[in-house]
């Protein structure tokens, strides 16, 4: 099994606090053992698992911005803002923000020892912002010409691993829209090519690996999402 490179002590103190946050969450999943376990723990460790497999040798800011992606989403549900396209991405950009600010917070704590220094903190939570992503593009994103930064490659990282964990975790349970409707083959292909064109070369790459895993109607569903020149809005 691919395994991340070990944290430095005051690294893995911050992301134990942080997976004591998540366990916080009322709401659960079954777990590997069948048991229910927080939502929020489960999402969080599959995020590590799969930068494990898309960045193995991350960087400790990384490691910590991945498990920290959905940093106390439960306390902002999507339900509390318009069942609409507006509504969404007005709940997103408001997750991301209290996510970054909590966290930022939390990494500040003095149960953290030595203290990650404060722009290493500010950049963990620009990652949680997902800033620096470069625009939607029917190529990857990290195959646009010009080389990327740091920042850019992170944030792609970041944006991949998180698709990656919607296609094997979230596909099969994401079945319907806000309004409780069932969701048809067309609006998935939509949903997926959004998905695919945030990814990145080596997202693409993973992706296609984990399609057979998904059942006959996700093949389906992403074969006709990927092999379309149509590109869905952003």
């Amino acid at each position: 099994m691919t395994t991340l490179t070990v944290l430095p002590e005051n690294y893995a103190i911050a992301l134990k606090l942080i997976d004591e946050a998540h366990a916080q969450d009322p709401n659960t999943t079954p777990g590997p053992d069948g048991g229910p376990i927080p939502y929020e723990l489960h999402y969080a460790q599959e995020m590590t698992r799969w930068l494990a497999i898309h960045t193995p040798d991350a960087s400790p800011a990384l490691q910590l911005a991945c498990r920290a992606q959905h940093f106390r989403r439960w306390e902002l549900p999507r339900s509390s803002y318009p069942k609409t396209r507006s509504g969404y991405l007005m709940w997103r950009a408001k997750a991301k923000s209290l996510a970054a600010q909590h966290l930022t917070t939390l990494l500040s704590s003095p149960a953290i020892t030595p203290p990650i220094p404060e722009s290493e903190i500010e950049y963990i939570a620009s990652l949680v912002r997902k800033e620096g992503l470069r625009a939607t593009s029917t190529k990857p994103r990290d195959s646009i010409e010009t080389a990327p930064s740091q920042q850019e490659i992170d944030a792609q990282a970041v944006e991949d691993v998180a698709c990656l964990v919607f296609l094997t975790q979230q596909f099969e349970s994401y079945s319907t829209t806000g309004n409780g409707a069932a969701i048809d083959d067309d609006k998935w292909v939509n949903i997926l090519r959004k998905t695919w064109a945030k990814m990145g070369e080596r997202g693409r790459e993973l992706a296609l690996g984990v399609v057979e895993a998904l059942g006959e109607r996700g093949k389906r569903l992403v074969v006709r999402a990927v092999s379309g020149d149509e590109k869905g809005e952003n």
